[in-house]
């Protein structure tokens, strides 16, 4: 069965200088502040939609990876996994450029090729990055605790 997750935006007021809201329907999330000054400069404790892919993407990738070194009968103790959306202007608009994935893992009887093979794996084929591949560059780095 297809699992369906919706999430709401509210925006108030022209791009620059309005305001909004998004909040997804689990209420994991709670109601999140976005400007577009948190896209472009400085945050300003308002979260952007880069932040949110980055976040998606990291949990994702952390799964996958975790899954897949289950595989392997080598369970990860832990992944701590940091993902960084680029957001810049290209030509006469913005997009998301590259999305940068590292993980730092605690994996009992593994070896640091074995870690890197497998975190590359997830990276490739993690629901969030297999959305992205074609329009924004992945790349991800792995090393062990």
């Amino acid at each position: 069965m297809a699992a369906k997750r919706t999430a709401t935006a509210v925006w108030e007021q022209d791009l620059v200088h309005g305001h909004g809201t998004v909040k997804g329907t689990s209420g994991a999330l709670g109601e999140l502040a976005v400007s577009w000054s948190a896209r472009t400069e400085s945050s300003g404790g308002k979260t952007s939609p880069e932040e949110l892919l980055a976040a998606a993407n990291a949990s994702c990738f952390s799964m996958a990876l975790s899954a897949g070194l289950g595989r392997m009968q080598k369970p990860p103790e832990r992944l701590e996994v940091s993902a960084t959306a680029t957001f810049d202007k290209v030509g006469d608009g913005w997009k998301v450029t590259t999305m940068e994935l590292t993980v730092t893992g605690k994996v009992p009887g593994i070896s640091a090729a074995e870690f890197e093979q497998a975190a590359q794996a997830a990276g490739q084929g993690c629901p969030i990055s297999t959305a992205l591949k074609g329009n924004v560059a992945v790349s991800v780095r792995a090393k062990l605790a």
